[in-house]
């Protein structure tokens, strides 16, 4: 325990996962979010916080290969488990594929929600599921977007399987 400035004891555990294929250990405060720890603790930034209640998908990040809300997801829980960002998402070669299809489709346009939903794309794209457009849309509902609509990031998803599933 550690005494804080706003409580009388901050109660601290040890964390470790794997991040972006390397291993990460620290001691973090019981409480912290995962996505807290993710980008003011290490950085990561490429996550985004939005809508914290778990509805908007902005915060994604892939655990075990499943995504997750980062901004309802303690951080203590990953611990003894794999844990993907964005970041770790460009050195895979599920990201090339879905970043050439983004592009094709004008799948982004302020960008904020497309690292959620590259990382629930790439999810799909590893899992060899779901088949159909209305399947994926559906795996996709957890992500919104403001700003493009849905079509062109379906059609970038649809693109970006197809070339997934031909290699």
């Amino acid at each position: 325990m550690v005494e804080g400035p706003r409580s009388d004891r901050i109660h601290l555990v040890k964390l470790r996962c794997e991040l972006n294929g390397g291993q990460v250990e620290e001691e973090i405060p019981d409480h912290e979010l995962l996505i807290d720890f993710l980008r003011e603790r290490l950085g990561l930034t490429g996550t985004k916080m939005s809508c914290e209640v778990q509805v908007c998908g902005a915060c994604t990040v892939l655990v075990d290969g499943n995504p997750v809300s980062s901004c309802c997801m303690l951080a203590a829980d990953v611990d003894g488990h794999s844990v993907l960002t964005i970041e770790g998402l460009r050195d895979l070669p599920e990201y090339v594929t879905l970043e050439r299809a983004f592009l094709n489709h004008a799948a982004t346009q302020c960008g904020f929600c497309t690292p959620g939903f590259m990382l629930t794309s790439a999810a799909l794209m590893a899992s060899g599921a779901p088949r159909t457009r209305r399947e994926r849309s559906e795996a996709l509902s957890g992500n919104l977007c403001r700003c493009t609509g849905y079509s062109v990031i379906l059609d970038a998803v649809e693109e970006a399987v197809g070339a997934y599933d031909e290699n």
